[in-house]
């Protein structure tokens, strides 16, 4: 990802990304990975004038996103837009009809496709696509990777196509967890991140980035 001097940078998807932010605040960048991200820009590089926008929202599905992409994306002009959902696709469908399926895997990427094409179309914004993820703890989230997976394949697969950056996230933080512990990075759910969780995805998205 390449950073220029004046860089509105969008990031946007659902409680991973809100962190606790105050929704009512448009300037509350919460207290996770983006706050992390911004304040060390800022520390490293003073005499840029980036500004940094948070437009996480807890509970969201991808098509919330589809949803408020006019108001909370396109309308905000960014220059960066980093985009962390599909999570709640996962969660809210275990135990119906339409978890694991191939009609919701279809719905997932048309709408993907849709926020990408919209952002290219409209803007001159750069993206950066990240995976949404599960870790192993507690044990029943493996039962989740039937559905989880096939959405982490298709934001791989947008990245592919509309030659986005890309953090594949889910990989990174369970290889982590291994060493760690799963705990450490995202307490007792396997989903919502610690500090260290947040400040392990805050370090994967800059290591994406240069300046230009």
């Amino acid at each position: 990802m390449k950073l220029k001097r004046n860089d509105r940078i969008l990031f946007i998807g659902d409680s991973v990304t809100e962190a606790g932010r105050n929704i009512s605040d448009d300037l509350d960048l919460g207290k996770g990975y983006p706050l992390l991200v911004g304040s060390e820009l800022f520390r490293k590089y003073p005499d840029y004038h980036f500004s940094f926008i948070n437009r996480g929202v807890g509970g969201n599905k991808i098509r919330d996103l589809v949803d408020r992409w006019e108001v909370d994306c396109l309308n905000l002009k960014p220059d960066i837009v980093s985009i962390l959902i599909g999570i709640n696709d996962t969660w809210h469908n275990i135990d119906s009809d339409i978890f694991g399926t191939e009609a919701e895997f279809e719905n997932f990427e048309s709408d993907y496709r849709f926020l990408l094409k919209q952002v290219l179309q409209r803007t001159d914004a750069r993206v950066i696509l990240i995976d949404p993820f599960v870790l192993a703890y507690p044990k029943d989230r493996s039962s989740w990777r039937k559905d989880l997976d096939p959405r982490i394949q298709i934001v791989r697969k947008m990245a592919r196509e509309y030659q986005t950056d890309y953090i594949p996230l889910d990989a990174l933080l369970n290889k982590t967890g291994l060493s760690y512990g799963f705990k450490f990075l995202t307490g007792e759910d396997g989903v919502h991140p610690t500090l260290a969780g947040h400040s392990f995805i805050a370090q994967e998205w800059l290591n994406n980035c240069n300046l230009n």
